[in-house]
């Protein structure tokens, strides 16, 4: 099972094909945000990696990214768990004046995926 490494938490083994949004909260115990259920509208679920970023992203992901200008930032939502990973979970309920995570995003990746290279 691939690694899951977290800057400030433990590093856990997680399911190969989990969703990254999933794991983060799920397995990690990361309060991650994901404010439109994992659908790629909203950018609340942005993590940075530190290693093992995958080379392929969703065009609904690119899009999303392209849209508000943001780079240097990936959407775990959009991310399947495949190889071990290090991120730092930059989007997180604590601190972001929110009432909840937002609703608990689908095991497979939605829209459906359409693959791109980062």
């Amino acid at each position: 099972m691939p690694k899951l490494m977290v800057e400030g938490f433990d590093t856990v083994e997680v399911p190969e094909g989990k969703r990254l949004v999933l794991a983060l909260e799920e397995d990690a115990g990361v309060d991650q945000l994901h404010a439109c259920g994992g659908n790629c509208r909203c950018t609340t679920c942005r993590v940075e990696f530190i290693e093992g970023e995958p080379d392929m992203m969703t065009e609904a992901e690119k899009a999303k990214l392209a849209e508000r200008g943001l780079t240097g930032v990936r959407l775990s939502c959009q991310i399947y768990v495949n190889s071990d990973m290090s991120v730092r979970a930059i989007s997180r309920l604590e601190g972001s004046g929110r009432p909840d995570p937002g609703p608990r995003p689908d095991d497979v990746i939605q829209p459906p995926p359409v693959w791109v290279p980062v």
